[in-house]
């Protein structure tokens, strides 16, 4: 597979995760904020969609920060090789793709979650409600890679496009 077909392959696994992701959101909105009271009265259906939810976080994250970005460096014409993920968050903030901070208080946040099935209900509920906050800052960083691959990457403009139209 061309670096070009897996750039747009791992865009639309991304654009897939997105939808999920808002999809969850919008289902949850009338719970949120959640509350240990109201958590511990949940129906299985809505702990399914937070589920859900932390899932796709999840995976539009590391999508985004394991394939994605290391595909638009490439196509950029950098030589990632020996480039740690701290460089690359520094070049693509350099060239306006993502606010590195930003992105690495997201995947501290992601990681917090990821590891908070515990018996304290109350940190549990609180860091869901903190992942809910922040779907829509992940998703602006989708939307700025899309963005920036649109305008960037002429050759594969209408692909992506067509992938991030959505968007």
């Amino acid at each position: 597979m061309s670096r070009d077909d897996t750039f747009i392959e791992k865009l639309y696994e991304c654009s897939i995760h997105k939808k999920r992701l808002m999809q969850a959101k919008e289902m949850l909105k009338d719970i949120m904020p959640l509350d240990a009271k109201k958590y511990n009265q949940l129906e299985p259906i809505k702990i399914s969609i937070i589920d859900q939810m932390i899932f796709r976080f999840s995976k539009l994250q590391d999508t985004m920060g394991e394939k994605v970005f290391a595909s638009i460096l490439l196509l950029s014409g950098e030589d990632i090789k020996k480039m740690t993920f701290i460089d690359r968050l520094n070049r693509l903030e350099e060239l306006e793709v993502v606010n590195k901070d930003r992105w690495m208080e997201l995947r501290k946040e992601r990681n917090e979650i990821a590891h908070e099935y515990s018996y304290n209900i109350d940190e549990v509920v609180d860091s869901i409600n903190h992942i809910y906050k922040k779907v829509d800052e992940l998703v602006e960083i989708y939307k700025s890679v899309c963005k920036f691959s649109i305008d960037k990457f002429n050759f594969l403009r209408d692909r992506i496009y067509e992938i991030c139209k959505a968007v």
